[in-house]
């Protein structure tokens, strides 16, 4: 019987100075600190002797450092995807959680308890619509590549979502769960069933 699950690896982009301090990156185009860049050169290695069918990037510069890194010990180019990008947070963008709080009490309340509906003015995304975005893009690269192992290269808000399609939580569900910069997500999708195989391991940077 020909095997029909697509294997995916998810990797997180390596760090930024802003996941340092906390601040809401969404669509802003930041380029990795040298802890990130160490981060993406460990994560390579990881890669080196795997195979894979295609490797996939969200286009923002963070994701795409960690990926060269990845398609240089895969062999693979690179497939930017504006879809794989973070949820946008409109006027939030750029600004910790204090500091939102302080300038606009209405988005903090509503990022705080995850309301699945809220849009930031500016732009920004719901959780629902980030969901819908994230889940339509994976929909389609499990539909072009069954029964084969691709590696997708993308955000912390983006692996959130595959966590809770994973384990049937809805969007507003807080997120209790690691997420760690170029942690390793293997996850298994065939058809409805999505199996996580493996979640945020990062032996690779020790």
């Amino acid at each position: 019987m020909k095997n029909e699950m697509t294997r995916i690896c998810f990797v997180r982009h390596g760090e930024t100075d802003w996941n340092i301090e906390q601040r809401m990156q969404g669509h802003i185009d930041l380029a990795l600190n040298a802890n990130g860049e160490a981060q993406a050169v460990a994560a390579g290695r990881y890669f080196a002797g795997l195979q894979a069918a295609a490797l996939y990037s969200s286009d923002l510069q963070r994701a795409r450092q960690t990926a060269q890194a990845i398609a240089d010990a895969l062999h693979l180019p690179m497939i930017l995807l504006p879809a794989l990008r973070e949820r946008h947070f409109g006027r939030c963008e750029g600004m910790t959680f204090d500091e939102i709080a302080a300038t606009n009490i209405e988005d903090a309340r509503a990022i705080e308890r995850r309301d699945p509906d809220y849009a930031t003015p500016g732009g920004g995304e719901s959780l629902r619509q980030h969901h819908a975005r994230i889940l339509n893009c994976i929909g389609e690269l499990v539909s072009a590549h069954i029964g084969q192992t691709i590696v997708v290269v993308t955000h912390g808000g983006v692996l959130d979502v595959i966590y809770c399609r994973a384990h049937g939580l809805p969007p507003e569900t807080p997120r209790s769960y690691p997420i760690p910069n170029t942690g390793i997500n293997w996850v298994g999708i065939d058809g409805e069933r999505w199996v996580i195989e493996r979640w945020g391991d990062t032996a690779h940077l020790r």
